[in-house]
């Protein structure tokens, strides 16, 4: 241990560096009190399956978590008081305020790709890039070090470690068509559960950070780099609007196919997304200081997070704008017009309601007659 009481060497103990600065601190938060409905019942699920963590820790041997550990502390910077001590203050503000007992080992590395990640399957590191350090201000940085400490206390790094390790094999066996189906449909349904765990961070990260509009900012950078005067909140937000509610099917076909390949949900729909879990009255809720704790997670009902992610679920594909969406709700709900539509084609999901064929005034062109809108189909 060092002269100053910091253990320089693996983890250090958060509660004997009080933050600098007073934010309202979460006493034994549990991490279902901000991860999303999806997130949340499959990692319930997950902790809840008899002999799930001894299955995981014997994969440990196939998975280079000691190798990575080694090559952070090689070849990358270990934030403390002596290298990178504004991080190191943010980490442990970070741990304080989600009452994380041990603050996890923070690398720096090379890289101008704007990035962070909590990985490790025994312990979680936290790895954050040059080109994000560079690219955020100091509030800015205080949220994104609060989503990877929400990472590490919702257990997140286990799995992600576990995906970028499949991820690569997943390339290594690519010539052996089986192999690589086999292990993609698992990828798949991994990348689909970090998308929405990735939500789940970043509302911890509001919860650290306390400051919405710096995580709006940061999250606008990641975007559209270090040019905030070129940018704005509410026009930023009108691109996740529009995203959600433009075009037809064939668009709500492209999102999917757009959205598998990738780990994080798209910069405007988080953004979105955070804004509108900040306005809710369950984050205020929890600012007032009510909230689940760690010491009620084993009474957590399997059953009961499932029916929460439905009903999410539910509320999202009733509340959406996407076409597909739409559709869906519409065959849930009994709509009358969807042969209609059908027959109309991809253009007949566009998002809006379905244009009426008539008016009140209109008058039924003769049968012997071609009506007077006929296209080159209707002539042939």
């Amino acid at each position: 241990m060092s002269d100053n009481g910091h253990q320089q060497n693996g983890h250090e103990n958060v509660h004997e560096n009080v933050p600098s600065r007073q934010r309202r601190r979460f006493e034994g938060i549990s991490s279902r009190t901000y991860e999303h409905p999806a997130d949340r019942s499959a990692l319930v699920a997950l902790r809840k399956l008899s002999g799930f963590d001894t299955v995981f820790k014997a994969l440990s041997g196939l998975l280079p978590e000691r190798s990575l550990r080694l090559l952070f502390l090689s070849d990358s910077v270990r934030v403390s008081d002596a290298q990178f001590a504004h991080l190191n203050v943010m980490l442990r503000d970070a741990c304080h305020i989600l009452d994380l007992e041990k603050v996890p080992p923070m690398y720096v590395t090379q890289d101008p790709q704007p990035n962070a990640m909590c990985i490790g399957l025994d312990e979680p590191i936290i790895v954050v890039t040059t080109g994000l350090v560079e690219l955020l201000d100091e509030e800015e940085m205080r949220a994104v070090v609060g989503h990877e400490v929400g990472h590490a206390l919702s257990g997140h790094a286990v799995y992600r470690t576990i995906l970028l390790f499949l991820t690569n094999l997943a390339l290594r066996v690519a010539w052996i068509p089986l192999g690589n189906i086999a292990i993609m449909a698992i990828v798949t349904a991994l990348r689909e559960w970090f998308r929405k765990s990735e939500l789940s961070a970043d509302r911890a990260g509001l919860l650290v950070g306390q400051d919405l509009k710096a995580s709006m900012r940061g999250l606008m950078k990641l975007a559209g780099g270090n040019h905030l005067h070129e940018m704005n909140v509410d026009a930023f937000l009108e691109q996740a609007e529009e995203y959600e509610a433009g075009g037809d099917l064939r668009d709500s076909v492209l999102k999917i196919l757009n959205t598998l390949p990738r780990t994080h949900p798209f910069t405007t729909v988080r953004a979105a997304e955070l804004k509108k879990w900040a306005e809710t009255r369950d984050y205020q809720r929890i600012m007032d200081g009510h909230y689940p704790r760690r010491t009620e997670d084993k009474e957590t009902s399997v059953s009961d997070s499932f029916r929460q992610s439905a009903a999410s679920y539910a509320t999202d594909v009733k509340n959406s704008k996407d076409p597909l969406m739409k559709l869906v709700s519409d065959i849930a709900g009994g709509a009358g017009d969807l042969g209609g539509r059908v027959r109309r084609g991809f253009g007949g999901f566009a998002s809006g309601a379905p244009k009426d064929q008539t008016t009140p005034n209109d008058q039924t062109a003769p049968k012997d007659q071609p009506p007077h809108d006929s296209t080159p189909e209707d002539d042939d």
